[in-house]
């Protein structure tokens, strides 16, 4: 694996490459944010699109029009007094 790192530093905006089998894994040291891809270059694209997502240059949180007109009731879409998955946290 190659890495940006000098005398043991990180450097800031390091981005790690690496292959596993027949995937290319990218990682944005920074955020933590990993994507892959079947080239080197749809993983640093997809990385590129997902630390964007991720510091919130990119997305938004759907407005209730849209909920609707997804047939989700924006009123009972809550999680309560619910515990979210592990998986988010």
């Amino acid at each position: 694996m190659a890495s940006s790192t000098r005398n043991g530093d990180t450097n800031e905006g390091e981005i790690r490459l690496w292959q596993e089998d027949s995937w290319w894994v990218a990682k944005d040291v920074d955020t933590g944010v990993t994507t892959q891809g079947e080239s080197r270059e749809e993983a640093l694209d997809n990385l590129d699109d997902a630390v964007a997502v991720h510091t919130g240059e990119r997305g938004r949180e759907p407005t209730d029009e849209e909920l609707r007109a997804l047939g989700i009731d924006p009123a009972n879409n809550a999680t309560g007094g619910q515990e979210p998955p592990d998986v988010l946290d």
